[in-house]
């Protein structure tokens, strides 16, 4: 469109402003962000450019999803930064709420959304509550945002089945993109994390994507348990506190213990750096 992307902070006028546009027959992008962006949201941005007519993006630190306060406290925010990246990329729109215009009724009352077993295992259990509060705020954005598409990063695996989910829990009309990792060209996975970690830290964090790499180079039919527990101490030797390194059905997540060389599996991995949380997946395409 053009090349003044415009904000927005309020619900209503935003969902107008966008309804209008649908009644002009354009099809609208959307990239839910926290902000702190980097070159893997902007990757989000340039599929919606060039699928959608009008690309949206929102950023929202959404204190529902923080399990832990002071990591909420911690979280990086570097909007002026954020603001001139989306319009140097091209953004139409920018929504931009507070906590209240989010969350107009506080949290106390927020709805349950029945995840069922995705939200018992890795992220969901290392992180109580966590997804219950990404499905309240996308459910909420995408309530306000009346999108035809929904881009989505494949490092936040789990979390792009959770929305998956969602979609179909609330019969929510639109199609999901879910875009691969952008690494730096060490293999570390962008994140805004990142930023938290010295430089030392970054050069560290390189391990996780070795780990990875390691275990897809080494997975062959039978028990996996060994190659887990050998991926695990790679890391915890090399310093990180690891909460899992687990190998799972890459379509429903599902735990593997064993194999029979049959079907998709995805490796993931959730560890802490410099009390920096960092998390990472590598897809294994193994039906051959």
């Amino acid at each position: 469109m053009n090349s003044h992307m415009i904000l927005f902070k309020k619900s209503t006028d935003i969902n107008a402003w966008l309804l209008q546009c649908k009644k002009a027959g354009k099809t609208i992008g959307f990239i839910p962000t926290m902000g702190a962006l980097h070159p893997g949201h902007i990757s989000l941005l340039q599929s919606a450019l060039k699928a959608d007519v009008v690309s949206v993006c929102s950023i929202f630190v959404n204190p529902a999803q923080f399990n832990d306060a002071r990591d909420f406290k911690n979280y990086p925010a570097t909007i002026e930064k954020d603001i001139d990246a989306l319009e140097k990329a091209g953004c139409d729109v920018l929504f931009l709420p507070s906590v209240s215009e989010m969350y107009p009724d506080g949290l106390l009352h927020a709805k349950n959304y029945e995840l069922g077993y995705l939200e018992t295992v890795l992220e969901g259990k290392f992180r109580p509550g966590h997804f219950q509060g990404v499905c309240l705020v996308v459910h909420r954005l995408l309530n306000i945002i009346p999108a035809d598409d929904l881009y989505l990063g494949q490092k936040d695996y789990q979390q792009c089945m959770v929305i998956k989910k969602l979609v179909e829990l609330e019969q929510i009309n639109i199609r999901m993109h879910i875009c691969p990792t952008l690494r730096e060209t060490t293999g570390l996975a962008m994140s805004s994390r990142n930023m938290r970690l010295t430089e030392d830290g970054r050069k560290h964090a390189l391990k996780i994507f070795e780990t990875l790499t390691y275990v897809k180079n080494n997975i062959k039919p039978g028990d996996l348990r060994a190659l887990k527990q050998a991926a695990t101490d790679q890391l915890t030797h090399a310093g990180f506190k690891v909460d899992y390194v687990e190998i799972a059905d890459a379509g429903n997540l599902e735990i593997r213990n064993n194999w029979n060389g049959q079907g998709k599996l995805v490796v993931v991995v959730a560890a802490f750096l410099e009390e920096v949380r960092l998390i990472d997946n590598l897809l294994i395409h193994t039906d051959a």
